[in-house]
């Protein structure tokens, strides 16, 4: 009998972040909830940030990342023949689930109490923050929890008492076993972003219900509880005859509604989540609000799920950045530290810039949200501005981000068993779900030309300035005349129905916005990197310059680039 050799592993030069605490890895995470959020509120959150960062690097992780590689599988028929459309998701998929809803409540915490321990519903920041941090391990899932949140705030502005009733106990509920998600079908092969073009016919019955037939090509979380429906209900044309109406998949008196599931779309990422094409054959339905104003009333969630699209953009960049950072301090090469080679500094601090001007722009729209719930018609015409520029700007930073993560890991980045492939794929869906880069940026113009949005967004901006850490002297005058350009700029391309500008225009506005709010909090944590961010956002995106130069301008990188902590194993 032959002896077996066991040989000890050898050593490993590949840094691997398994592990790390992500919250205590982010060198802001904890002085900017501070800023955003009530001082009894983060003192009972505190704790469940911190578990939820060692999660998020660790268990979570590997349950993304198996989910990912054992996508859910649709089956149509039972064994008996009968339609019945089931969709089996991996275990691992379950169990992250049961992770977002009941243990940390991100889709309830924002419409009862109860949620952490805390005895009332939680602010807007509360709920992005926390999700952000869950994002950095599980993008996929992160979009059926935005649509189960949005569909019970529409639900609640705009749905009969009865109606809400009946339904917001479910998609609320803590309890994995009796929670019903939600979803929103309103993407048709004619109708994508022209939601004017909607086919599906809503035929009203005599009980009060309605009949749904109609095409849905886009559906994701199809098989939700209930989802929101866009449909024709009058025989007006265009957005006139369009109204909102709420489909539950099983019928108060029992049985499965009247649509199929026709097939689940393969997808580039997000592969854990169920993505479907829905055939709807005289499926029951409520109606949502007021007849011909369905369009209306789904833009509320629409934009709730752009907030969640720009949200998650931003987790997707800081889990980069810190993927980034790791590596860079861990592995040699040419005797060196990576991170000690200024060309890779320079590298990280541009991915960091964009990550952090995601971040900063996602609390103010979460307060602005906020407010505006409370009544207050300034924040909501800043919460219509920032919106759109958050999802149009954040999410297209995040493919250039990611990508970036995936440089920095080198070849290994390029491989599955890594976190960077994953991450580069999901950021591709920012740009094209809830409204492509083209339509939000037209949508930004739209708020300037329709709302006044401008001179919100104006004096916001200028209050935050005066409010935070002073520009550095010698860039004070460029800051002034940058800022002054990119408000000329935005009116000039708002004034066109179609502009060709309007995406220059909106990153101009996005930009002047990150950095004003990075001011403010550089005063508000006492963080000098947060002011030294601002003006890298003024340098590097605002402030015309010479590509062809030698740039001399520089940055204490030191404040910047801080050690990242070590994972534990």
């Amino acid at each position: 009998m032959t002896a077996q050799i066991s040989y000890p592993p050898a050593a490993s030069n590949i840094p691997d972040s398994r592990g790390l605490n992500l919250f205590s890895a982010d060198p802001y995470s904890k002085a900017l909830l501070q800023v955003y959020l009530p001082r009894d509120l983060y003192d009972h959150l505190l704790p469940h940030f911190i578990e939820l960062g060692a999660m998020a690097g660790g268990k979570l992780d590997e349950l993304a990342a198996i989910a990912d590689q054992h996508p859910p599988e649709l089956s149509v028929r039972n064994r008996a023949g009968q339609d019945q459309s089931v969709i089996n998701k991996h275990p691992a998929y379950v169990e992250l689930e049961r992770l977002a809803y009941s243990r940390y409540g991100l889709a309830a915490m924002s419409h009862r109490a109860g949620v952490l321990g805390w005895d009332a519903p939680m602010p807007p920041a509360a709920k992005y923050a926390l999700t952000h941090l869950f994002v950095q391990a599980e993008f996929g899932l992160c979009c059926p929890v935005s649509m189960t949140d949005s569909l019970a705030r529409t639900l609640r502005k705009f749905g009969d008492p009865a109606l809400i009733e009946w339904v917001l106990p479910q998609v609320t509920s803590l309890d994995f076993d009796e929670l019903k998600q939600g979803a929103m079908f309103m993407t048709e092969q004619a109708a994508g972003s022209d939601v004017s073009a909607t086919e599906t016919l809503a035929r009203e019955q005599s009980d009060g219900r309605w009949l749904l037939y109609g095409d849905k090509w886009f559906c994701s979380n199809p098989d939700a509880g209930f989802a929101m429906v866009l449909a024709r209900s009058e025989t007006k044309q265009g957005l006139a005859g369009v109204s909102l109406f709420l489909l539950p998949r099983i019928l108060p008196e029992g049985g499965i509604n009247h649509y199929r599931i026709l097939r689940l779309k393969d997808k580039l990422g997000t592969r854990s989540m169920a993505s479907g094409e829905i055939r709807l054959e005289g499926a029951q339905a409520w109606l949502v609000g007021e007849r011909g104003r369905g369009f209306q009333h789904m833009a509320d969630m629409i934009n709730n799920s752009r907030l969640s699209n720009g949200m998650r953009a931003a987790g997707l960049m800081r889990r980069a950045v810190s993927e980034a950072v790791f590596v860079a301090e861990n592995r040699r090469a040419f005797g060196k530290r990576l991170i000690d080679m200024p060309l890779m500094q320079r590298q990280l601090l541009k991915m960091m810039v964009s990550a952090e001007q995601a971040r900063s722009v996602m609390y103010q729209t979460a307060a602005a949200l906020e407010r505006s719930d409370k009544g207050d018609a300034q924040a909501k015409v800043l919460a219509r501005i920032l919106t759109p520029l958050i999802k149009f700007r954040a999410c297209r930073d995040a493919r250039k981000v990611t990508g970036d993560a995936m440089e920095v890991r080198g070849g290994c980045g390029y491989i599955e068993e890594w976190t960077e492939p994953r991450l580069l794929r999901d950021a591709h869906l920012g740009s094209i779900w809830e409204g492509t880069s083209n339509i939000v940026a037209l949508d930004v113009m739209r708020a300037i030309r329709k709302n006044n949005c401008l001179d919100g967004l104006r004096a916001h901006i200028e209050g935050l300035l005066a409010d935070g850490m002073p520009c550095p002297a010698d860039l004070a005058a460029t800051q002034r005349q940058s800022i002054d350009k990119a408000y000329a700029l935005a009116a000039s391309a708002a004034q066109e129905e179609n502009s060709a500008l309007a995406r220059q225009a909106a990153s101009a506005l996005y930009n002047v916005m990150s950095l004003a709010t990075m001011r403010w909090e550089a005063r508000k944590t006492g963080l000098e990197s947060r002011n030294d961010l601002a003006d890298l956002v003024l340098v590097h995106k605002l402030a015309p310059h010479d590509p062809c130069s030698v740039s001399e301008f520089k940055v204490n990188q030191s404040r910047l680039l801080p050690e990242t902590p070590q994972p534990v194993h």
